[in-house]
C-alpha cells in the first residue's frame, strides 16, 4: 500500500524530479583463448550493455516474460503490477515483489538494497528518470549486463559462458529460460546444484513465455524436451591461472585501464579444459596417497603457452604452482646432465658401470637395490640409473651441468653439489617446459609466452607480441642422441605408463628420494608438457612416482591435446657440424672418496 501512495505522489511531481547520477563503469579486461573464446575478465564487475540486436528475440523475451511482462507499456513502474503485488500479499500473508525490470535497474545503478521506504521512494523517481532518458532497449541492455546469477556471474554474457560455455547469442529457448529463472533466488535456482529447483522455475518461465507471445506452446513444448549440458563448474576456471599470471603483464604494458581492452592469448581453451580435467580426478584419484596438488604447463615449440593449470581447484586456491612453485626436479633433471655429457663427446652406446659410487662423501642409491653393472648410456637414462648420472655429471662437470640447464631455459639460481645431478635444484614447471621445448622443436631455445595482441574493445590495436630471432641451443649429434635416448625412456624404460600410441613421445619421469615431489616432462615435434605433483607443505606423498600419477595426467590430457594442437614427428634439427676430435668421457669403475655429505637421491 505504501508502494502505491508512493507512486501516486511520483506522478504528481513527476516534472520536478532531480537528475540521475552519473553512470559509472569500470573497464575490463577480456582475456579470449586463440580462437576467441573468452577465458576470463579482470578489472571491472560489469560489463558494457548487451547489444539486444546481437540475441536472438526470444532471449530478452524470457527475462521481461518472467520479471516484468508489462515492461513495454508502463513509465517505469507499474500500478496495475503493485496493485497485483498488494492482494497477493493479503491473501497469502507475504510479500511477494512488484518491482519493474527499470526499477531494479535503478536500485543496482544506484542504490542500496535496504528495505525502507525512503529507498523505495528513491527508486521510484530514479525509475522514471531512467524511463525519460533512455529508451526501453537501452534500458533492457543495461539491466542484463548487470544482474547477478549466482556462481559470480555478473551479466547475462558472463552467464551464458559460466553455466552453458557459449556466448549469449548461441543461447537455446530452453536456456535462455533457465538463465531467467535463476533472477529471483540465484542460490535457490541454481541450475548447476539445485537441478530440481532450476527445472521447475525454468517451466514457469516458459509458461509465461507462451502466455506473452514470446514463443508457441510448440516452441514449448520443443524446449521442454531438450536437456541441457550445465557445467558443473566454470569451464574456464583452469585457466583463471593462466589469466592472472598474463593481467600483470597486460597492465605493465598499458598502464592504468581506463577503456575496456580485449587481450587475445595463446591459450588453448579445449586443451587448458582437458588438462584441468586430467590433473583433478588424478589427483583425486591418488589422494589417498597423498597426492594433493598438480600442475600442468604445455608450451609449443615457438614458446605459445597452450595450456597452463596451476592447481587442481582455482576457487579453493589460486596459487599458480605452474609459474610460482619452485620445487626439486627429481630425475628429470638427468636430461641436462646426459646432454652435457653427448656434448662433451659421449655417445647413447657407451658403456658405463652401474655400481656402488661415492663422490665427496656422497653416495647415491638406485631406486631398485641391485646393481646393473655394465649398461650403456641409454639404458642408463631408460631405467633412471641414478649412479651412473651422478658420476656422469662429475665427470663432465656439474658447473657445466648447470649452463646447460640455464642455457635450455632453466633461469632459476642452481646449486652445483654433487647431487644437483639427480635433480635436487628447485625449478618450476614452466622452466621445465621451456627446456624440455628445445628437444622437441629442432633444438632452438624456448621462451613462454601468453599474450599475441592487446586490443581496445573497438578494434586499435596496443601491442603486438613480435619473435624474436631463433636461438640454437642444442646442436646435433647430441639433439639427435638425447631424442633417441628419451624415445626409449617411454618405450621401454620408466616413461611407458605415459605412452598415447601412434605417436613421436619422447620424455622423462622425475621423483625425489623422500616423495616430496613427482614428475613427468614429455614432448612431440612442436609440443612440450610438463605435469608435476606434490602437496603444498612439502611433505611426503606416499609412494608416488613420475611414473605413476604425473604419467597418468600427462597420457590422459596428451591423449586429447595431440587430436586438436599442431604437432608432429619430432625435428632432427640441424645438420651436425664437420667432425671435431672429441674427448671422451670417461667411465671409470671405481668410487671416488672425499669428505662425507648428506645423503640424497632421485629415483626414477
Amino acid at each position: 500500500m505504501l508502494a502505491l501512495l508512493a507512486a501516486g505522489s511520483l506522478s504528481l511531481s513527476a516534472p520536478d524530479l532531480p537528475r540521475l547520477p552519473p553512470l559509472t563503469r569500470p573497464a575490463q579486461i577480456t582475456y579470449v583463448d586463440r580462437s576467441g573464446a573468452v577465458i576470463g575478465v579482470r578489472g571491472g564487475r560489469y560489463a558494457p550493455p548487451v547489444d539486444l540486436a546481437k540475441l536472438p528475440a526470444y532471449v530478452p523475451a524470457a527475462f521481461v516474460s518472467i520479471e516484468d511482462r508489462r515492461f513495454y507499456e508502463h513509465s517505469g513502474f507499474d500500478p496495475v503490477g503493485m496493485a497485483r503485488a498488494v492482494v497477493a500479499d493479503l491473501s497469502a500473508g507475504k510479500s511477494q515483489g512488484a518491482s519493474t525490470i527499470t526499477q531494479q535497474l535503478a536500485r543496482n545503478l544506484y542504490l542500496s538494497a535496504d528495505q525502507t521506504i525512503e529507498r523505495k521512494a528513491t527508486e521510484l523517481m530514479y525509475a522514471v528518470q531512467l524511463e525519460r532518458t533512455y529508451t526501453k532497449k537501452q534500458i533492457l541492455g543495461l539491466y542484463l549486463s548487470r544482474v547477478y546469477f549466482g556462481e559470480g556471474a555478473y551479466g547475462l554474457e558472463a552467464a551464458s559462458q559460466r553455466y552453458f560455455n557459449k556466448p549469449a547469442s548461441r543461447l537455446t529457448v530452453r536456456e535462455a529460460a533457465m538463465l531467467a529463472g535463476i533472477l529471483k533466488s540465484p542460490t535457490h535456482y541454481d541450475p548447476a546444484d539445485q537441478p530440481e529447483n532450476s527445472a521447475e522455475r525454468t517451466k514457469l518461465v516458459l509458461d509465461a513465455m507462451v502466455e506473452t507471445g514470446a514463443i508457441s506452446p510448440a516452441e514449448r513444448a520443443k524446449a521442454l524436451s531438450q536437456t541441457p549440458r550445465v557445467w558443473p563448474t566454470a569451464p574456464s576456471a583452469p585457466a583463471q591461472y593462466f589469466v592472472d599470471w598474463l593481467d600483470g603483464q597486460t597492465r605493465a604494458v598499458v598502464g592504468p585501464v581506463k577503456q575496456d581492452l580485449v587481450v587475445e592469448t595463446t591459450l588453448d581453451l579445449p586443451a587448458e579444459i582437458a588438462a584441468g580435467d586430467a590433473a583433478r580426478k588424478t589427483a583425486e584419484r591418488f589422494a589417498n596417497q597423498g597426492v594433493e596438488q598438480a600442475a600442468v604447463v604445455t608450451l609449443d615449440g615457438a614458446g605459445r603457452v597452450r595450456a597452463m593449470v596451476g592447481g587442481v581447484d582455482y576457487g579453493h586456491s589460486p596459487y599458480n604452482r605452474a609459474v610460482n612453485a619452485h620445487r626439486q626436479a627429481g630425475s628429470s633433471w638427468k636430461p641436462f646432465v646426459y646432454l652435457t655429457a653427448m656434448e662433451a663427446g659421449g655417445t647413447p652406446d657407451m658403456i658405463v658401470v652401474d655400481e656402488p659410487v661415492t663422490i665427496n662423501g656422497w653416495s647415491p642409491r638406485n631406486f631398485e637395490p641391485e646393481f646393473m653393472g655394465q649398461v650403456t648410456l641409454e639404458q642408463a637414462l631408460a631405467h633412471s640409473i641414478n649412479t651412473v648420472a651422478a658420476r656422469l655429471a662429475d665427470q663432465v662437470g656439474r658447473d657445466n651441468v648447470a649452463a646447460t640447464a640455464h642455457r635450455l631455459g632453466i633461469s632459476s639460481t642452481l646449486n652445483t653439489d654433487p647431487a644437483m645431478a639427480l635433480g635436487t635444484n628447485l625449478v618450476t614447471p614452466l622452466e621445465m617446459a621451456q627446456a624440455y621445448g628445445a628437444f622437441g622443436n629442432g633444438g632452438y631455445r624456448v621462451a613462454a609466452y601468453g599474450i599475441e595482441r592487446i586490443r581496445t574493445s573497438g578494434g586499435q590495436l596496443l601491442f603486438q607480441h613480435r619473435a624474436s630471432s631463433p636461438v640454437q641451443a642444442i646442436q646435433n649429434p647430441p639433439l639427435g642422441e638425447m631424442q633417441q635416448m628419451m624415445r626409449t625412456v617411454m618405450k621401454i624404460g620408466t616413461g611407458t605408463h605415459a605412452m598415447v600410441p601412434g605417436y613421436d613421445l619422447a620424455g622423462k619421469t622425475g621423483t625425489t628420494s623422500d616423495y616430496k615431489d613427482a614428475w613427468f616432462c614429455g614432448y612431440t615435434g612442436g609440443l612440450s608438457t610438463v605435469v608435476w605433483v606434490g602437496r603444498d607443505n612439502n611433505t611426503s606423498m606416499r609412494g608416488i612416482t613420475g611414473a605413476m600419477a604425473p604419467s597418468e595426467i600427462w597420457r590422459g590430457y596428451m591423449a586429447q591435446a595431440l587430436k586438436r594442437l599442431p604437432n608432429g614427428p619430432i625435428p632432427p634439427g640441424p645438420p651436425a657440424p664437420l667432425p671435431v676430435a672429441p674427448t671422451p668421457v670417461a667411465a671409470p669403475s671405481e668410487p671416488t672418496d672425499a669428505a662425507p655429505q648428506p645423503t640424497a637421491g632421485a629415483p626414477t
